[in-house]
């Protein structure tokens, strides 16, 4: 069964009490201006750090959370997705028990990037939350050539 989510990261994070109105409102002129996720851009602002992200998500949406530093991934199950993909979203397929494919990203909360990975893979998504360094570790290390 999937989650409805309504609230978009930033909000979770005001909502949280994790960061204020004001600092969403910087972090959102600067994704407009340079692009990237908003959960990187509010890290480089140092106004919260990557596990305050991952906690929130876990704590309001009850999506279990996977530290992949201790987590052994296999390659064949990580390449599932596309490299671009993988990157361009933020997260890594890390487990596939039959028809389901577990994915751990450092935002949840796009919907979006499940429907594609749903429909590129052809497997249900089951996702978990990590922080975005983990992610970007992991990606580096399942690609590289």
């Amino acid at each position: 069964m999937r989650k409805i989510i309504s609230k978009q990261l930033g909000e979770l994070l005001v909502d949280c009490k994790l960061i204020t109105s004001l600092q969403l409102e910087e972090a959102l002129v600067l994704q407009k201006d340079k692009g990237g996720l908003l959960g990187h851009i509010l890290v480089s602002m140092k106004v919260i750090q990557e596990e305050e992200i991952a906690q929130a998500l876990t704590a309001q949406y009850g999506f279990p959370y996977l530290p992949l530093a201790s987590y052994e991934i296999d390659s064949q199950v990580a390449k599932i997705i596309p490299e671009h993909v993988a990157k361009q979203y933020g997260l890594i397929a890390v487990d596939r028990v039959g028809s389901i494919l577990t994915v751990a990203m450092s935002n949840p909360l796009n919907t979006q990037a499940i429907e594609d990975i749903e429909m590129i893979t052809h497997y249900k998504v089951q996702v978990f939350v990590t922080t975005s360094s983990d992610v970007t570790n992991a990606i580096k290390s399942m690609y590289k050539a």
